[in-house]
């Protein structure tokens, strides 16, 4: 596969997620959204059409945001891991707002 840079902060950010100690109920959550936005993110660069791409990169986008709304929750708080996900929902905010070459 061809490096697709916003599948690799997703899954360092997946690796991230990993450590952190949540309560189970929450980190049984975040674990499944925060792996859903690399899976996402693999299945929509695969589509063909881009209107299936978009819609896939909005999948991983959901959970993402799902993974930060779950560390308020938790009110885990990391300067660090925080800086790092600004980049990571900018990343995935403009794969959903790409335009279709072909229009």
């Amino acid at each position: 596969m061809k490096t697709f840079r916003t599948l690799e902060l997703a899954i360092q950010y997946y690796q991230t997620i990993e450590n952190i100690k949540l309560p189970a109920h929450l980190r049984n959550q975040i674990l499944r959204a925060a792996s859903s936005v690399s899976l996402n993110l693999s299945e929509g660069n695969a589509k063909r059409s881009y209107a299936d791409k978009k819609r896939i990169y909005q999948i991983a986008l959901g959970s993402f945001r799902e993974s930060q709304t779950i560390l308020k929750l938790a009110k885990y708080e990391n300067a660090e891991l925080a800086a790092f996900a600004d980049h990571l929902g900018a990343c995935l905010y403009k794969l959903t707002t790409f335009k279709n070459p072909g229009n």
